[in-house]
């Protein structure tokens, strides 16, 4: 497994922006990489992903038009962009990988995909 440390997570206010970023300890650039989140008392829900070039990119529809994800193969990192942020927006934010299987049918909104993920880190919407 892949390890994964978020960062960039702080108190920000509504309207405000925000970038995470997602550092892998190793080379992680046929890996697919996504974002969840995961607000108090609710279950984890999937933000964002990216495929291994960063040709292909999905949101959750309650991010979209917000949050841009993006990547930098080179320094084996993940980041989200999150632009007009709401107070809904507050959770944990954890990063996530896939490396596909030849074959396979990848549901990138189905956390049981993954096979590593990060600790999280702490993002606080105020007004």
């Amino acid at each position: 497994q892949v390890q994964l440390v978020e960062s960039g997570g702080e108190l920000v206010q509504v309207g405000g922006s925000l970038r995470l970023s997602c550092a892998a300890s190793e080379r992680i650039s046929e890996h697919a990489l996504a974002w969840w989140r995961q607000a108090p008392g609710k279950e984890r829900e999937f933000v964002a992903v990216i495929n291994w070039r960063g040709s292909i990119r999905d949101y959750a529809d309650f991010v979209k038009g917000r949050f841009t994800i993006s990547r930098d193969n080179a320094e084996n990192t993940v980041f989200l962009q999150m632009d007009s942020m709401k107070h809904d927006d507050t959770a944990v934010y954890s990063c996530a990988a896939h490396r596909p299987q030849f074959g396979e049918g990848f549901n990138s909104a189905d956390g049981q995909a993954y096979e590593s993920w990060g600790r999280g880190t702490q993002v606080i919407v105020s007004s």
